[in-house]
């Protein structure tokens, strides 16, 4: 910083220290003293450095979290992304990680800031919008630092004494009611209610926070959504969505084979049967005559039919090929009594193996070695004007499907984000089913709490710590704000009545007034306020050390290669 060259410039004029600093900010190439140029980066290589790297990393990472902040919060707003591509496919979602995963980020704080929002994604499901916002806010109060000439590494010290204060007073406010199972079920009903209240799911959340809390405790502790299986279908509304217990898969039974078995020997398979056809590409046959044609289909059909037949030999009574299945094989099925499903997408055979307790297999000369699947019912459903196939009493116990009815396939698609998130949330509950209080009231006690260790901290660190404070309270502050509400009025008074300890006051969006989060019942797991603080402190103590950004010059293509 210019502050840093000042105090390090012993024996250099005025007048040449102020040239050099105009010379170093303007990022004009520096002249070594005989006057020859000093560049060690490339030609078209750029650098910045000092104040000038910091103030684009904080504009960057800014501007990113003020993208998404409107989507903070039950009142939160939509983003339409279009694609450029050949079908410009339009997607309309308030998620943050979908937001910012879908837009090109040339700043590489902001990227930061976009990286840490799929990890909360991958890692929790959930607070993907306040991780990004509650990051942006700590490097603004840190600009404001920046700019009363304190240390990078002096606010990076009171914000880790600040973090620790707030987990502390978090953990100190959670609850656990793991040992009461009907107060759990409590405690993830309100959790799925507050966090589908920000989705398009919100008016409609008792009967989906239900279809998802049902979902998750069928898991029995697992983590593993892979036995959850959504499948969108349009027509009708999202209140007409229904848990079925059992595996749905999205295709047709073949034509003129059994619709109904019972105690189902299922083989999951992923092999060509289409070997009834020539189809190397750029093949050529010479015959003497037709007979020679006729015998050259006929050594086909026969390879086809002893493939069948090897299938057919592992006691099976229905085959399911990740590839498509020809008519000659597929009549060679029915004639036996199999029933045979083509084309199966890859993500549907895999989860079916999983449920089934099968495996997938390529080569049938081993009978023996080949696992199969079991399941004591599979029938032809129909679900609006589609029919589908389903698959009830799989081994795999757990294994539920949720059928997804919608307007359009843009509300299915942000449906199923919004309800993936709340299965998400719910699962790592079985992990830590810690609970603490919503609507801001977590982040007032949090705030309260840093402020009074901060009065006590002597130094600079206390005024990052008060910094850190603040940026806290900008999270109830922009939930009362996209809710249209006076958002300055709220937090004065959330402040008033969090002086008395105990206080569980929160804002309710509802009536726009402040309220009691206990009996609003407006919860929010702990691991994800956890994840929340501590990934969006690292993001910002990352931003803030940085101190200089060199861009490689752009690879130049080879005239040689055109």
């Amino acid at each position: 910083s210019r502050r840093t060259q000042l105090n390090l410039g012993f024996g250099v004029g005025p007048e040449e220290r102020t040239e050099r600093d105009n010379t170093e900010a303007s990022g004009e190439p520096r002249t070594m003293e005989n006057g020859a140029p000093n560049n060690l980066l490339n030609e078209q290589a750029t650098e910045e450095k000092g104040e000038m790297a910091r103030l684009s990393s904080f504009i960057g990472a800014m501007a990113i979290a003020d993208l998404v902040k409107t989507t903070l919060g039950p009142k939160g707003m939509d983003k339409i992304l279009q694609s450029q591509s050949r079908g410009q496919e339009v997607t309309v979602t308030n998620d943050g990680a979908t937001i910012l995963k879908s837009i090109y980020v040339d700043n590489p704080a902001a990227k930061v800031l976009v990286d840490i929002s799929k990890v909360q994604d991958d890692q929790v499901g959930d607070g993907t919008t306040s991780v990004v916002v509650l990051a942006g806010e700590l490097l603004r109060e840190a600009e404001k630092l920046v700019n009363m000439r304190i240390h990078p590494q002096t606010i990076i010290q009171g914000y880790r004494e600040a973090l620790n204060c707030a987990l502390k007073a978090l953990q100190d406010l959670s609850v656990n009611n793991v040992d009461n199972p009907e107060q759990y079920k409590q405690d993830m009903l309100r959790i799925a209610r507050t966090t589908l209240s920000s989705k398009i799911l919100t008016n409609d959340k008792e009967h989906f926070s239900n279809l998802a809390v049902d979902a998750v405790l069928r898991l029995k502790g697992s983590t593993n959504l892979d036995s959850i299986q959504m499948i969108k279908k349009t027509g009708g509304t999202l209140n007409e969505s229904y848990l079925d217990e059992g595996f749905i898969l999205d295709k047709k039974i073949g034509v003129g084979q059994p619709k109904r078995i019972e105690n189902a020997k299922i083989l999951v398979a992923n092999t060509p049967m289409d070997t009834d056809k020539i189809k190397i590409y750029g093949a050529r046959v010479k015959t003497k005559g037709m007979a020679e044609v006729g015998a050259i289909e006929q050594a086909e059909k026969d390879k086809m039919r002893k493939k069948v037949q090897k299938i057919i030999d592992h006691g099976i009574n229905c085959f399911i090929n990740r590839q498509l299945i020809y008519n000659f094989p597929e009549q060679l099925f029915t004639d036996a009594g199999v029933m045979a499903i083509e084309h199966a997408d890859f993500d549907g055979i895999e989860r079916l193996a999983l449920v089934t307790g099968g495996e997938i297999v390529s080569t049938f000369n081993n009978p023996e070695d080949a696992k199969i699947g079991e399941c004591k019912l599979i029938e032809e459903i129909m679900i609006g004007e589609d029919k589908l196939i389903r698959f009830s009493g799989v081994a795999l116990g757990e294994a539920c499907t949720i059928i997804l009815r919608g307007a359009s396939t843009h509300i299915l698609d942000e449906a199923e984000r919004s309800l993936h998130d709340a299965l998400c949330v719910l699962s790592q509950m079985a992990t830590d089913s810690r609970v603490v209080y919503g609507g801001g009231c977590s982040e007032m006690i949090m705030s309260k709490a840093i402020e009074d260790l901060a009065k006590k901290t002597p130094g600079k660190r206390s005024l990052a710590m008060e910094s850190f404070a603040k940026a806290l309270r900008q999270i109830p502050a922009i939930i009362a704000e996209n809710g249209g509400l006076d958002s300055t009025e709220l937090i004065a008074q959330l402040r008033a009545a969090h002086v008395n300890d105990g206080c569980r006051e929160g804002i309710d969006i509802l009536t726009g007034t402040v309220g009691d989060m206990t009996k609003c019942g407006i919860n929010e797991s702990f691991k994800v306020k956890k994840c929340v603080l501590s990934s969006a402190t690292e993001a910002t103590e990352m931003i803030l050390r940085v101190d200089d950004i060199i861009k490689c010059a752009p690879r130049q293509r080879d005239e040689n290669m055109m």
